[in-house]
């Protein structure tokens, strides 16, 4: 086969009817295409390795007379990529479904469904995704011309679970409200004797109506809605938000910004791998390892509260560049300090899992095979912990990556042990990275201004944060309002793998498994 670009994409999309075939934003090839062709080019461009990563849907009637779906098709690297924009006539609200082709395509067109009331023909399953069945029937709360209602009522009837029977079976439910406070999620085990046989997720119980709201807030005010999408990646939401402003408006952030932006988003990977080793292994009952990664993650903390102003790092990345302490940071300083902090995390880990206790529960534990990770489009750091060779720092780099020289990990196990490999490794790369920027990061402004946005104007903003590929779309409305955001986090993608590698592991593991994954709960029920 030969290898994927931008040529051979843009010949499939000529050859299945397209028209405007054009270059797009670096690594990206843009047209648009009639609703029916959809299936046929999905299939031309899997043969390829490219498939769909990305669908949003937009209410475009007041301007075209007809709702607009953007489909990306990338490989697992997401580039090269093509950017196919398609209008479902108003009249009609109904397109060609890629549910049989594409487990990815599936959620998607589950959503719009929910979300717009656009029907994916075909689509095998559509039980409600983002929404529960206390929202009024035929009420589609991203369609422009909606009315708010009052309306909601839970009338008694049951999600439609998958139900699993036979002999000796029994189901366990887990939730939807946690101890703790962690958001609320649904978990139906179908179990025999402790060996769980099925799982069904069920989230989406605080959908916050997130990408509505992008819509009625002053463009000013945006990015910290874009900060709070899922609380622990404020950094990672941040820049992708800001880049697909920077992209729609035309504009950039200086040089200097870029090399910032890199340290913010590895301090923000480096503190939640930190806690989420220190989880793992106290699910594994070894409170050792838990309670230094937790100092370890609060020294980080304190670190990200000095060099941006907050412990989270909101308010740091700005439209058109970085805000705050980061821009005048001692950024030889905070690599000092970063790097003794992982040295004693990575002997925090070795202790850890030179310990045969913890070593026995990891090993095996939750394993998602690679194969089964492709075929449900897992991303970001599940899927390299599955061998699956893709970090957008590397291949869609975005700030400054691109000359760094990413070093992407990829473990092949795909179990709990894998998952937190992934997580160690990467913790020293990022520790290298915030050094290389230390040494090599130029002076000069840290912010510029933007220009001002067009009405109808359009931008794509990609970033690898610590979860996995961050996604934002935005359409503006004019200077100061936006008409769409599409938001997609990578747990979005990843909660279905959940269900896949537990099975056949004992319920008591399923706390180690969940925590292996760390998915948001958040930055799913948007």
């Amino acid at each position: 086969m030969a290898p994927l670009d931008l040529s051979s994409l843009a010949r499939a999309l000529v050859e299945s009817g397209a028209d405007g075939v054009a270059a797009g934003a670096p690594g990206t090839v843009e047209a648009r295409l009639p609703a029916r062709e959809i299936p046929a080019l999905a299939d031309r461009l899997a043969r390829a390795g490219a498939h769909c990563q990305l669908l949003a849907a937009a209410d475009a009637r007041a301007a075209a007379g007809a709702f607009a779906l953007v489909y990306v098709f990338a490989p697992p690297t997401l580039r090269p990529a093509a950017v196919v924009r398609v209008a479902v006539p108003a009249a009609e609200a109904r397109f060609p479904s890629l549910a049989t082709r594409s487990f990815t395509a599936s959620r998607f067109e589950r959503e719009i469904h929910d979300l717009y009331g656009l029907v994916p023909v075909g689509h095998p399953d559509l039980r409600r995704l983002a929404l529960h069945q206390f929202w009024p029937e035929g009420y589609w709360p991203l369609r422009r011309d909606v009315a708010p209602r009052a309306d909601f009522a839970d009338a008694g009837q049951p999600f439609p679970f998958r139900r699993v029977e036979g002999e000796g079976l029994f189901e366990i439910t887990v939730g939807p409200v946690h101890a703790g406070i962690i958001e609320p999620g649904h978990f139906r085990f179908s179990v025999e004797g402790e060996t769980i046989v099925n799982l069904e997720t069920r989230l989406g119980f605080v959908h916050k109506g997130t990408e509505k709201l992008f819509e009625t807030l002053p463009l000013a005010r945006a990015p910290e809605l874009a900060e709070r999408v899922s609380g622990d990646t404020s950094a990672g939401h941040a820049l992708a938000f800001c880049q697909a402003l920077e992209a729609a408006s035309g504009g950039a952030a200086p040089p200097r910004a870029a090399w910032l932006r890199v340290v913010l988003l590895e301090l923000e990977r480096l503190y939640n791998h930190v806690a989420d080793v220190g989880m793992i292994v106290n699910d594994t009952g070894f409170a050792f390892g838990h309670a230094h990664c937790f100092r370890i993650r609060e020294e980080l903390l304190r670190l990200n509260a000095r060099v941006s102003g907050h412990r989270l790092l909101r308010g740091a990345i700005v439209p058109g560049g970085v805000a705050g302490p980061v821009e005048g940071a001692a950024l030889a300083d905070v690599a000092t300090a970063v790097e003794r902090l992982v040295a004693e995390f990575a002997e925090v880990a070795r202790v850890s899992l030179d310990n045969t206790l913890v070593l026995e529960r990891l090993q095996g534990t939750g394993r998602l095979t690679t194969r089964t990770a492709r075929e449900l489009g897992v991303v970001g750091l599940a899927g390299r912990a599955s061998g699956i060779d893709a970090d957008a720092r590397r291949d869609a780099p975005c700030a400054a990556y691109d000359a760094l020289g990413v070093r992407a990990a990829v473990h092949e196990a795909g179990d709990v042990l894998a998952r937190t490999l992934v997580r160690l490794d990467e913790a020293r790369e990022a520790a290298r990275l915030i050094r290389a920027v230390a040494g090599r990061a130029p002076a000069g402004p840290a912010r510029a201004p933007l220009p001002p946005l067009a009405a109808g104007a359009e931008g794509f903003g990609l970033v690898e944060a610590w979860r996995g590929p961050v996604w934002h779309w935005v359409v503006a409305a004019g200077p100061a309002r936006l008409a769409r955001v599409k938001v997609v986090d990578p747990s979005f993608r990843n909660w279905p793998a959940l269900e896949y590698a537990v099975l056949k592991n004992i319920v008591p593991d399923f706390p180690l498994c969940n925590k292996s994954f760390n998915l948001s709960y958040s930055g799913n029920d948007l």
